[in-house]
């Protein structure tokens, strides 16, 4: 059998559309991408351009669609039996809920449903609108992907989703995260950004539902000896409503204490190098349909201490401390522990290395591979 034609949303892979920064979706995207030719596919990295833009010569990772996403999603609902031709392709897998109708089969990965499910932690503006246009966009894929178990529940309740029509796959680590990176680039990074090995470390855009926050309160909270020996390390650019966050950071920092804000970290070598001089990882997330940042963690060899909500507790299985992210108080004996206990954070190491065994983005092509030929083998 020929290996099947896949059409892939880059979108969110290419730095001339996200700035250089990637978030989840977008590390997700690039993944499937490097990783799905080995598990027999053939690939066709395809982009929205922004609206208005003509010729596809600022895209650097695929090719251009033919129209805009606005400019699509305007077809679908005016012309509901119209279909986007795409005759290279015998299937488009859409990544990052920028999903058309397409005249060949169309897989969709919905990472979560958080809009719906928790919009307080959104921006209001056209909340009601986004919202109507994402449960209109995720009806249209023959097939979903959802990133973990928890999500499926949401899936269904939120966007409508047929339970038998969605396939649970998870995210993964590449396996270049299993190897620590040279001593020396290390050094560097570290020394370029100020950095002393050991430090707590989290990673995320600066948003509510991250509850860094919390996390701040909790290193200002551990015994002054403590902070004066390890550092707390922010690596994210702001979001939503993250003003007052920013101010707190900009303020510990000014008042002496050892906060670090990377606001501009764009570099994925940079970024393992960071993971790799840490002494723990801190991910107090309130709400996530995966967490990629953990397994990052967790194949770094790096202790993790991470929320016992929503998808967490199910991509760490029981690998890493567990917390209550409501409580300060839960924060700050995890920190201490795994800053102090040397046998705590001996069993975290080798847990999530293991754990991170279990979840590579090369096992996350394969089923999503074997996702394509399902959908396929019923046309």
């Amino acid at each position: 059998m020929s290996a099947p034609r896949i059409g892939l949303s880059t979108t969110t892979t290419e730095p001339a559309l996200t700035g250089g920064r990637m978030d989840g979706i977008g590390v997700y995207s690039r993944a499937l991408l490097e990783h799905l030719p080995a598990a027999g596919c053939a690939v066709q990295p395809l982009s929205f351009p922004p609206p208005g833009a003509t010729g596809a010569a600022r895209l650097s990772v695929g090719r251009a669609m033919p129209h805009s996403f606005a400019r699509c999603t305007l077809r679908d609902l005016l012309l509901p039996r119209a279909r986007l031709r795409a005759p290279e392709l015998d299937l488009y897998h859409a990544t990052d809920y920028r999903i058309v109708r397409m005249d060949c089969p169309v897989v969709a990965t919905l990472h979560d449903a958080l809009p719906i499910a928790h919009p307080e932690w959104c921006s209001p503006r056209l909340r009601g609108l986004k919202n109507w246009l994402q449960v209109k966009a995720a009806r249209k894929a023959d097939h979903v992907i959802a990133v973990s178990h928890y999500a499926v529940r949401e899936l269904v309740e939120c966007f409508g989703v047929d339970p038998e029509r969605i396939s649970v796959v998870h995210n993964g680590v590449d396996a270049a995260w299993y190897d620590a990176p040279p001593l020396a680039d290390t050094e560097a990074t570290l020394a370029r950004y100020g950095l002393r090995p050991g430090y707590f470390l989290f990673v995320g855009t600066l948003q509510p539902r991250k509850n860094v926050e919390r996390l701040l309160d909790a290193y200002l909270r551990l015994p002054p000896v403590l902070r004066a020996s390890r550092q707390l390390v922010i690596v994210g650019a702001p979001g939503w409503r993250s003003e007052e966050l920013v101010r707190r950071l900009a303020d510990a920092a000014r008042q002496g204490e050892n906060v670090v804000w990377l606001s501009r970290l764009t570099d994925p070598a940079e970024l393992r190098q960071l993971y790799a001089g840490s002494g723990a990882f801190v991910f107090p997330s309130l709400y996530e349909g995966f967490g990629i940042p953990i397994v990052e963690a967790f194949a770094s060899g790096v202790p993790v201490i991470a929320a016992n909500t929503t998808s967490l507790p199910e991509v760490t299985r029981g690998a890493a401390l567990e917390i209550d992210p409501l409580s300060v108080d839960e924060l700050v004996a995890a920190m201490l522990s795994v800053a102090r206990d040397e046998a705590v954070r001996t069993r975290c190491i080798a847990a999530g290395r293991r754990r991170a065994l279990e979840l590579s983005w090369a096992e996350t092509a394969r089923r999503t591979s074997a996702v394509y030929h399902s959908v396929l083998s019923r046309r």
